[in-house]
């Protein structure tokens, strides 16, 4: 797959408490944008891939709502890996040769209809899940790391606040986030715990969104635009759920570290921390992102939260990670997530963020986009550049 598929044209919505608007209205706001970027009208699209875990008949409705009917149409629901996993299909379905242009789309409405978005209570199984939440299951990551490599449960969550910082300060520049807020270290501290370790400020919102991806064969690509990005490797990958597993630990995660290296191997990555140029990760709660940097070998084993004080994770650091301010300062539209995400890494890599402040400096040239969710661990990795070979 790599450098077969480009992607030459994206969108994205103002995410956040969107009551003035429904989900059709949050479509129309992204794809606007995405058929404008990529120089079309939607007589060009030839299918729609739609990314959405809360709609039944979803595609309908995408095709309705953009008035694009005549041409094929695909739901997506893998939980929160949805927007990913719409974007692969999609990009298979133009690698085989299926489909000329395809609109990759994800969107959800959460606000209004009292869907939680992360799930809380019992999951699938409930006497081995009773009462289990999203936070209270992450926490335990947070729990078993502190007492693996030595950290006081105050260093622990310092480690922890220090992301949450470091996000918000990202977000606090991103237009279309949610929230914009600035912290301090010791404003998170202070917050509420919601699942010890984690606090209020280390637990990401729900929110309304929706965005886009137009992708097209790379020989066709430079039709489109001077700057396409190319799809270089992608990764999915699933495992049990750690409650039904005795031997798990709560550090190592099958389905991150299967995903990211079967996506490293395809796109031809030896050393991502050396090769990648930014990353947008999944960041349900501060922990994830921790153990992600870990499980992603962004760097060794047991030294992430050495790192995070230390700013290499920062928008100036070696490895700037969820530079937008990531789930944290987007919320977690569940099938909107993955193509915000991947929709970040387009503009930086293009040198295009919305402002001069936001942009990364130096050669950009690779960028890795996930999301994780469950049940059970479901984990999905693309990346992306912008030059071939």
């Amino acid at each position: 797959m790599k450098d077969r598929v480009a992607i030459v044209g994206m969108g994205c919505s103002k995410f956040g408490e969107r009551w003035d608007c429904s989900i059709e209205d949050l479509i129309i706001e992204a794809v606007k944008e995405g058929l404008a970027d990529a120089g079309i009208t939607k007589d060009d699209i030839d299918a729609i891939y739609f990314s959405n875990s809360f709609m039944g008949g979803a595609s309908s409705l995408a095709v309705d709502v953009l008035k694009m009917r005549g041409i094929p149409a695909f739901h997506n629901e893998n939980w929160c890996c949805s927007g990913h996993i719409a974007l692969i299909d999609g990009a298979m379905a133009v690698a085989s040769g299926t489909y000329n242009t395809v609109l990759v789309l994800g969107a959800e409405k959460l606000k209004d209809t009292g869907i939680g978005g992360l799930g809380v209570g019992r999951g699938n199984t409930p006497v081995m899940e009773n009462r289990r939440t999203a936070p209270g299951s992450f926490g335990l990551i947070g729990q078993r790391y502190f007492h693996e490599y030595g950290l006081t449960y105050e260093e622990g969550r310092r480690a922890l606040s220090r992301i949450a910082v470091k996000n918000h300060a990202n977000g606090y520049l991103s237009p279309r986030a949610h929230f914009h807020k600035l912290i301090t270290i010791e404003d998170a501290l202070r917050a509420p715990i919601i699942a010890a370790p984690l606090g209020l400020y280390d637990c990401c919102g729900n929110s309304d969104g929706a965005s886009c991806a137009i992708i097209t064969s790379v020989d066709r690509a430079k039709n489109f635009r001077v700057d396409p990005i190319y799809i270089k490797g992608f990764g999915v990958s699933h495992d049990t759920m750690p409650h039904y597993n005795p031997d798990f630990d709560w550090l190592h995660f099958p389905a991150l570290i299967k995903s990211s290296q079967t996506a490293y191997k395809m796109a031809g990555i030896a050393s991502p921390r050396d090769e990648l140029s930014l990353a947008e990760v999944h960041d349900c709660f501060t922990v994830t992102e921790l153990a992600i940097y870990e499980n992603f070998n962004f760097c060794d084993e047991g030294t992430a939260h050495k790192l995070v004080h230390d700013g290499y994770f920062d928008r100036d650091g070696k490895m700037p990670v969820n530079v937008d301010g990531g789930l944290k300062c987007f919320g977690h539209p569940v099938g909107a997530s993955g193509i915000r995400m991947t929709y970040e890494l387009y503009k930086q890599l293009q040198g295009k963020a919305d402002n001069p402040e936001r942009q990364l400096r130096g050669d950009l040239r690779l960028g890795l986009s996930h999301t994780f969710g469950g049940p059970p661990q479901l984990s999905a990795v693309l990346i992306v550049g912008n030059e071939l070979g």
